[in-house]
């Protein structure tokens, strides 16, 4: 999609998340038992067409790419929307799409597209990076059904899900599994966790009967993938959040006096605002270049370069545009600590930045070669 198109679709995503998810609304709703408003799910659906983004349009989507999804979960990121949208749309649905079934993509897909369902992915049964090696679920089959055990301890929006797609190991392997809102034998506990605008849940499966999508002991691969996307869509999240910041601290600096004069105008404060702007441009420009080489090979490593990237930036600016405000920044009252639990949480998910500079270390050795 070309500059001013992503410029176009930027300032639709603005126009209607400053009006759907201003600060009032993101404080009501992360009070809630939901953690989320379904007139507004709705109208992201099909009044703004934001859910089938990234969906081919067979499946009722645009058919567009990873960059156009960056620029939606940016803006999503700048306003710190209480929506399912992250677990649906850039794991659950990216999941499906990668596991190459149609016939679960056609099951599923248009649901998630046009709003009239929502969905989760359990990777690891925690909100680690991927790894095969820390599947813990299993699940057992009788004929075309699987019956999953074991609990995952943390599930971004686990507690509303309308689909539950679960990794699990199976007899061939780690296959991906699909389980209904409403199935026997799934147990879903809400957490109060650090950030409370991205609602999580402790889900316990007792011989939940589940449906395989895919092939049997192949997901591995294709979940793999599905990761590296969502630290692409997560890392976007990050920089949006990131600018939010950066203005909410200029825009105090220009107003706030003391000594007869604007704090902006002291050296420390200008030089910390110049700072700030270079973590944020930075965030920016990894996250760019991974959206647009997703679709390549090259996605695992700039995924983690991004995230490591951004992870930093984003906590980084956080804390000091809470400095910046002073003592009112560290009140509840204040926005500026959502951004900065919000900050905290987004740099472990999916690997903090420790996990990802060994990552690129072994990425980068296996390039080139012994």
């Amino acid at each position: 999609m070309p500059s001013s198109e992503l410029d176009e679709l930027r300032s639709v995503v603005r126009d209607y998340l400053t009006t759907a998810s201003p600060s009032e609304t993101v404080r009501k709703l992360m009070m809630t038992d939901t953690g989320y408003d379904e007139t507004s799910w709705r109208q992201m659906a099909g009044e703004l067409g934001l859910h089938g983004i990234g969906v081919p349009e067979q499946w009722g989507g645009a058919g567009a790419g990873m960059a156009e999804l960056a620029v939606v979960f940016e803006e999503m990121g700048r306003t710190l929307l209480c929506s399912p949208f992250f677990a649906t749309v850039a794991l659950a649905t990216q999941a499906i799409l990668a596991s190459g079934d149609d016939a679960a993509a056609e099951e599923f897909v248009p649901g998630f597209v046009d709003g009239s369902a929502t969905a989760t992915l359990v990777l690891n049964g925690r909100l680690d990076a991927w790894d095969p090696a820390a599947v813990t679920l299993r699940a057992d089959r009788s004929g075309a059904i699987y019956r999953i055990h074991g609990e995952a301890p943390l599930v971004i929006d686990g507690h509303t899900a309308d689909i539950i797609l679960v990794a699990a190991n199976t007899e061939s392997g780690i296959s991906l599994l699909a389980i209904r809102a409403g199935a026997e034998r799934v147990h879903r506990t809400p957490l109060a966790g650090l950030d409370r605008t991205r609602k999580v849940a402790r889900l316990e499966f007792r011989g939940a009967h589940a449906a395989l999508i895919g092939t049997e002991g192949a997901a591995a691969d294709f979940l793999a993938r599905t990761s590296d996307l969502a630290i692409v869509a997560l890392a976007a999240e990050q920089v949006g959040a990131a600018q939010r910041c950066l203005e909410m601290g200029v825009d105090y600096a220009k107003h706030r006096i003391q000594f007869g004069r604007p704090i902006g105008s002291f050296q420390a404060i200008k030089h910390r605002c110049a700072d700030m702007l270079v973590q944020v441009e930075g965030a920016r420009s990894a996250v760019s270049h991974a959206a647009e080489v997703a679709h390549t090979d090259d996605l695992p490593t700039t995924a983690s370069v991004a995230k490591l990237v951004c992870s930093e930036a984003f906590l980084h600016v956080a804390l000091d545009n809470m400095r910046i405000h002073g003592g009112i920044g560290f009140t509840w009252e204040h926005d500026a600590h959502l951004f900065v639990r919000r900050a905290k949480a987004a740099q472990l998910i999916f690997g903090g930045p420790d996990y990802h500079a060994e990552r690129l270390a072994t990425l980068v050795s296996a390039t080139k070669g012994p």
